[in-house]
Parts: structure tokens; C-alpha cells; sequence
């Protein structure tokens, strides 16, 4: 089975890091930057890294870029390349363009030229942080929608012992606990007679105002 293979172009603190997860979770990855000192330093812990210029259509055709499944564009603050990236990994037919905007108006442009996903790094980790800050069993965020989003929360004393059937998050609070995780393993979609433990960590979705409810009612 072919190993999917991304390409990730600029290597900075966010694409490196990113190159690095991908590279862990198993997948080849291909590292551009246009600074020789950088590329020298992940050219050992990525499949490959070139130096070049990814606003050159003719270079990324010669790294055979149109054969990857997925591109990264990760450029920090130069908006103009970040878009002239983006636009030329879209004109060589990868299947699935990512960008990293530094701006809203960046992101408007970006999802305008037709790239399938915007990421806002820097703000999607201070809404998480926020988050975390405010509700003290809450580890992780993310949100699915402007209505709807997926949260990580630890279960507190006051659920310890109760079964997800006592608990009725759907009927009560109009949101599902979708998983549970613990350190023997992870329960997908737990019924009514799954147990929680003080501890576990409950994976849930639904409306924001809902999720907010139900954080409310096991905070109190």
C-alpha cells in the first residue's frame, strides 16, 4: 500500500512542527524553504528537504510536487508567496491544498483561490487556551462550525461512578459523549451502561451553547 505523501513549504516553527508530527504518525514528507541553514537542519529528520522557490512553477514541477497527495503551504509573514504558493500547488492538481493565514483578510484570499482548509494557528490555539483557562476540566478544543464543536473534558468528582445512562447529556444538554478514554483503552461511542471514572477523559460534541450547559452544571 502506498504511503500518502504530503508536501510542506516553509519551515518554520509551524511547518516544521507539522512535518515533524507527520513524519511520526508514519508519512513521507517533502520540506521546501527557500533558507539553505533551515533546510540543512530537517534534512535529516524529514524524507527529504530542498531548498527552492515554491512560487516557481517550473522548480515544483522538477520535485514532482503534482504527485503528492496533500500540500502544506506554512509560509510565515509573506502573504504574497504564501498565495502564489497556494495558487501554483492548486494549477498542478494536488488533491488537497492546506494553508496557514496570519490574517483574516489572508484567509479570505486564501479560500477565495480555492484552498480546502485555512488554518489560523496562532488564534485557533488562544481559543483553546481561553478555554482552558475558564473551565478547569476542559483539555482540549476544537471547533467544528461556527454552532458546533468537539471538546476533550476530564471527568470530575461529582460524575465519578455515575454510568452515561444517569448522566443523559442528549436529553439533558442536547450533546453526546462520543468516547471515553482511559489508561486501559478508549471506549468508542459508550452506551447508557458504560461507567465514568474520576479521571477519564470524555471526548464530546455538540452545539457550543450546549457544551457550555453541560461545562456549567459538572463545574458548579
Amino acid at each position: 500500500m502506498k504511503t500518502q505523501q504530503f508536501v510542506v513549504i516553509g519551515l518554520g516553527r509551524f511547518g516544521s512542527s507539522l512535518a515533524l508530527e507527520l513524519m511520526d504518525l508514519g508519512y513521507e514528507v517533502l520540506g521546501v524553504d527557500r533558507n539553505e541553514e533551515v533546510v540543512e537542519e530537517w534534512s535529516d529528520r524529514l524524507t527529504h528537504a530542498v531548498v527552492a522557490d515554491a512560487t516557481d512553477e517550473e522548480v515544483l514541477k522538477s520535485l514532482g510536487v503534482r504527485n503528492f497527495d496533500c500540500g502544506i503551504v506554512a509560509i510565515g509573514n509573506d502573504i504574497q508567496m504564501s498565495i502564489l504558493s497556494a495558487i501554483l500547488l492548486k494549477d498542478l492538481g494536488i488533491k488537497t491544498v492546506v494553508a496557514k493565514a496570519i490574517s483574516v483578510l489572508h484567509g479570505r484570499a486564501l479560500e477565495k483561490l480555492g484552498v480546502d482548509r485555512v488554518i489560523f494557528p496562532e488564534r485557533d490555539m488562544g481559543v483553546r487556551v481561553a478555554h482552558q483557562l475558564v473551565t478547569p476540566n476542559l483539555l482540549d478544543y476544537i471547533e467544528l462550525s461556527k454552532e458546533y464543536r468537539l471538546v476533550e473534558m476530564r471527568v470530575p468528582q461529582c460524575l465519578d461512578g455515575k454510568n452515561v445512562g444517569d448522566l443523559n447529556p442528549r436529553a439533558r444538554f442536547g450533546c453526546s459523549i462520543v468516547a471515553i478514554h482511559r489508561e486501559n483503552g478508549v471506549i468508542i461511542a459508550p452506551t447508557a451502561m458504560d461507567h465514568l471514572i474520576l479521571g477519564d477523559i470524555m471526548v464530546i460534541i455538540g452545539a457550543k451553547k450546549n457544551i457550555d450547559e453541560f461545562e456549567a452544571i459538572i463545574n458548579d
